[in-house]
């Protein structure tokens, strides 16, 4: 299946499809509501073919919907039809979460996104959990967002920053006992000094991740093609 995967931001919108190179990417901001995403994402892959859309959505995701409206954009991204606008299937994820498969290579891992907030999934042996550990308590009566995402690296300076994602990685390691921790996000390019078992995940991975949601899957077309097998009896 030819799958366009598209990466919701609170500084840009990224877009790649299958067979392609090059992603390619738009401005977003604190207007910018889902129909005006799914108008500029057509516009940047109108020369592509995809049968099928996977979408990093930057918020909760219950039942493949966002369950509230994003913090760094627009309104009007919940309750909005995806697949309708976008004309083909779509499954809308948590966008740290489809980083998150797109980093995984087995056993328990644990992803921390280091962005314009502080995103989490973790995995299990295959099996993929979103968190939003970001807006738990910390310290100061703020949460751990407020710490080690973009306001907390504007306000305390890069080094102190540092120490705050140093403190928040070991935190959560102990709370989650992952066998190995991967940073994604445009800030994890600030982490000096990696602790054991913690490694910079390539942001191409969000990519990957969403590829990764349609795996298996085959062309609607020959979905339909394909007649039903029956059922097998119980022995």
């Amino acid at each position: 299946m030819l799958v366009l995967v598209v990466d919701v931001g609170g500084q840009h919108v990224k877009v790649l499809a299958s067979g392609q190179a090059e992603p390619r990417r738009m401005d977003s901001s604190r207007t910018l509501t889902a129909a005006q995403m799914v108008d500029g994402v057509k516009a940047m892959a109108g020369d592509w073919t995809y049968e099928a859309v996977s979408l990093g959505y930057p918020g909760q995701v219950v039942h493949g919907m966002p369950a509230h409206e994003p913090v760094n954009l627009g309104p009007g991204w919940v309750g909005f039809d995806y697949a309708a606008a976008f004309e083909r299937p779509t499954r809308v994820i948590n966008d740290a979460a489809m980083q998150a498969l797109g980093s995984y290579e087995g056993g328990r891992m644990l992803f921390l996104g280091l962005g314009t907030g502080l995103g989490s999934a973790m995995i299990i042996d295959g099996n993929l959990e979103p968190m939003e550990l970001g807006h738990l308590p910390y310290k100061k009566k703020l949460t751990y967002e407020d710490f080690v995402g973009q306001q907390g690296l504007k306000r305390l300076g890069r080094k102190k920053w540092r120490n705050e994602v140093a403190a928040v990685i070991e935190a959560f390691r102990m709370a989650l006992q992952p066998e190995y921790i991967v940073l994604g996000g445009g800030n994890a390019r600030f982490i000096k000094e990696l602790p054991p078992d913690v490694r910079v995940g390539d942001n191409a991975n969000a990519f990957t991740g969403g590829f990764r949601l349609w795996e298996g899957e085959q062309t609607p077309s020959t979905q339909a093609r394909k007649p039903s097998s029956p059922a097998r009896k119980r022995t």
